[in-house]
């Protein structure tokens, strides 16, 4: 017959037992558990390209990959800045830092990526040559991508500066000619494509362009892009030596995500590379190119 001394011994031992064996499962559930990061997306291709090139990569990483998609421009930034989101995919580094200084947010850029340019697209004309007096272009209505569309119109030759003007800020004010006078109209950028039944011709944004069924090839005119006007992965400046930022960069950088942007099936082909990708691309083709010469030896 058990003493009282020893049944206080006997349950003490079984409640150590279950403890130690519920931290231990615990510790191992939380070991299986990924981390999570949540990427901000604007409409189009950038969330896929996201799920295609970096999410295998970030998943082999130990992550789990949430996507939130915001239908402007303007929620994307917001929402890094008060922690809704981790880290975002949508712009480029001229809208990024003008943001950042309007709204005074403390935002950064990792690492720039494929990127689909503007493009003037039309479903009534086949050439810039067809535009004429009177014709309705619309355009994004956000200050930096206002400016962006003009540039890319003034390198079309179908408007010309005033002398001395700030090309990054550029606004309908500041165009000096008009020779076809054709009225601008500045819209939501999202909207652009529907602009297309009424307008003559609509500078789109490549995701807004691929979200609503356009190719790139059937624009008019792509825009050449310049490195600052390639997207690029952004987070908060306070996060830009976390571990997970990291992870994203190494992923980014890695043959496999090159493999996946230059996959056909795909339509990040038609993506004009950041330069970081583009060496990248020429030292493996030279390597490729070495080691073939090696073995014909």
């Amino acid at each position: 017959m058990r003493t009282p001394f020893q049944s206080f011994i006997r349950k003490s031992l079984r409640t150590t037992l279950f403890l130690a064996a519920t931290a231990v499962a615990g510790s191992a559930l939380a070991q299986i558990t990924p981390k999570t990061i949540v990427f901000g997306v604007a409409p189009g291709p950038y969330g896929d390209l996201l799920k295609v090139a970096v999410q295998p990569g970030l998943e082999k990483k130990g992550y789990k990959i949430v996507y939130k998609e915001f239908s402007d421009y303007v929620q994307p930034n917001l929402a890094l800045a008060n922690g809704s989101i981790d880290a975002n995919l949508f712009q480029h580094r001229l809208y990024l830092d003008k943001f950042s200084a309007d709204k005074g947010l403390k935002l950064s850029p990792v690492i720039n990526v494929p990127t689909a340019g503007l493009g003037l697209y039309s479903s009534k004309i086949k050439s810039v040559d067809q535009l004429k007096k009177g014709d309705i272009v619309t355009l994004a209505n956000d200050p930096t991508n206002l400016a962006r569309a003009l540039r890319f119109l003034g390198k079309l030759g179908i408007i010309t500066f005033k002398k001395d003007i700030d090309p990054l800020t550029a606004s309908e004010k500041d165009i000096e000619q008009n020779p076809l006078g054709l009225v601008f109209k500045p819209l939501e950028a999202a909207q652009l494509p529907r602009t297309l039944d009424s307008a003559t011709a609509a500078v789109v944004n490549g995701n807004f362009a691929i979200a609503a069924g356009l190719s790139l090839s059937s624009a008019l005119k792509l825009e050449e892009l310049d490195e600052n006007i390639k997207n690029l992965v952004a987070v908060k400046t306070d996060d830009l030596n976390k571990p997970f930022v990291q992870d994203i960069k190494q992923v980014i950088e890695s043959p496999e995500f090159l493999a996946a942007i230059d996959d056909p099936k795909h339509i990040f082909k038609e993506f004009q590379k950041p330069e970081w990708l583009k060496e990248k691309a020429r030292a493996q083709a030279a390597a490729a190119a070495s080691a073939k010469g090696k073995t014909r030896k």
